[in-house]
């Protein structure tokens, strides 16, 4: 049976006024807060070339990503799957400055599948980057900003977990993995699938077994990097990592955080700390993010990167408050310059103002109207809407 033409693609919808104007609203809140840390807004284009689209990403991005043919070039174009390769491209590339750049950006990217049974295909991708600082000072920063940005988006109650991938990179070059194996273990992991992993080290040297075996079970509040550190082996980049984590323990330590050391969300592009949020009792995270280091190579400057993006679809689901309209004032389409002054005087307050066009009497409230002009005793005044 064929859909009819007014039919969405899945995972595709409409925003409605409603609920438009509390995610213009809060994208508005957002990059003004943005701004007044310091981070400058960028506004890259829906469509590139491919290969600057996903260099730097690995495959999960390639997957991700709408590919079509340039009439002009020739080229294979991607319609965007995230906005943080086209940033790191406009901070390598573009801006090449030498120190510290922060940059933020808003708008929809468009993905192959959806990330979740219960996400769009079409995010309304918002975050902040930190480009230009290695040391773990970005990290607290970007970290504390997206706290703030969930607050500011009403988030009820919040958890944020936090890895490492230079750990899980550490542990698999100290068991003598080659890329092949640590694909295979990538996968196990992310799947939590502990019987797997007993017999993906079956067979193996000792020193892999203790290296990978105790990673699924260190999740938790901040003593799992206490016990970390007597569980994993002591070689130098496991100590970084959990020194790195301590670090964030310290600093934030007035946040919700928690940890999940097996945890590779962004393994095929993130080299440090990397991070997910979650709000309430939904099991998909609300905002992703994590250190970069490598993105910017392909664009010739591999520059220390951390940052984070969110979805405003998600954002204005955090709060559960119900949209309350003062309504609109109903004005006519005609009048001299008393009624044109009147009208300027209510928008300048603030009051939605419709010009009233002919036809359409008794169809106004519909339109959200619930107030009127009138001219009475010469001035005019705003009194209720007429039924």
């Amino acid at each position: 049976m064929a859909l009819p033409r007014w039919a969405l693609p899945e995972y595709f919808e409409d925003v409605l006024p409603v609920a438009a104007q509390r995610m213009e609203r809060l994208r508005r809140r957002l990059l003004d807060d943005f701004r007044l840390h310091g981070y400058q807004l960028v506004i890259p284009p829906s469509v590139e070339f491919l290969d600057a689209l996903v260099s730097g990403t690995g495959q999960d991005m390639d997957e991700s990503t709408y590919k079509l043919v340039d009439r002009i070039s020739g080229r294979t174009l991607g319609l965007r799957a995230d906005m943080t390769p086209q940033v790191t491209r406009i901070d390598a590339h573009l801006l090449n400055r030498q120190g510290v750049t922060r940059l933020s950006y808003c708008g929809a990217v468009v993905r192959t599948m959806p990330r979740t049974t219960t996400s769009s295909r079409e995010p309304i991708q918002i975050g902040a980057e930190i480009y230009g600082h290695e040391g773990i000072e970005a990290d607290v920063e970007i970290v504390r900003l997206l706290a703030r940005s969930l607050t500011l988006a009403g988030a009820k109650t919040l958890r944020i977990d936090l890895g490492h991938m230079g750990l899980f990179r550490a542990l698999t070059a100290h068991a003598g993995l080659d890329a092949e194996a640590e694909e295979a273990l990538y996968g196990i992991l992310q799947n939590k699938d502990v019987p797997a992993l007993r017999e993906f080290v079956a067979g193996r040297p000792q020193i892999v077994a203790d290296s990978l075996l105790p990673l699924p079970g260190l999740y938790g509040g901040p003593d799992v990097l206490v016990r970390a550190m007597s569980e994993l082996p002591d070689v130098p980049g496991v100590r970084s990592a959990i020194s790195e984590l301590l670090h964030l323990v310290k600093h934030l330590g007035n946040l919700p955080l928690s940890f999940d050391l097996a945890d590779l969300r962004g393994y095929h592009y993130h080299t440090g700390v990397v991070f997910a949020a979650y709000s309430g009792t939904s099991p998909a995270a609300v905002a992703l993010g994590g250190r970069y280091n490598e993105v910017g190579k392909a664009f010739g400057r591999a520059r220390p990167a951390t940052g984070f993006s969110m979805d405003l679809r998600d954002l204005v689901a955090l709060d559960g408050e119900v949209e309350q309209s003062s309504g609109a004032v109903l004005a006519p389409a005609e009048g001299d310059e008393s009624l044109a002054a009147a009208i300027e005087v209510q928008r300048a307050a603030g009051e939605i103002v419709m010009l009233e066009l002919p036809g359409h009497q008794g169809a106004w409230r519909e339109a959200g109207c619930d107030r009127q002009l009138v001219l009475r005793d010469g001035a005019w005044r705003v009194v209720p809407l007429e039924e």
